[in-house]
């Protein structure tokens, strides 16, 4: 994988069950308001995800810092 459009791809294809709803961000003194995230489970899931392809060498190391869901 080279590109975090893969990643993200290969993390919903892997988590089928993971929570794809996106709830307002939590933190109140940003200014836009519109902000959305994923609930706390469906971040880890994504962060263990990257660690898992990061130490297998699917990814690059600067792939994994940079990645987002």
């Amino acid at each position: 994988m080279t590109t975090q459009k893969q990643i993200r791809a290969a993390f919903w294809a892997a988590h089928p069950a993971a929570n794809r709803r996106r709830y307002p961000a939590r933190d109140w003194t940003r200014e836009d308001k519109t902000l959305r995230d994923y609930c706390t489970d469906t971040r880890c899931a994504f962060v263990d995800f990257l660690d898992q392809l990061r130490r297998g060498g699917t990814i690059s190391e600067a792939l994994a810092a940079r990645a987002t869901l």
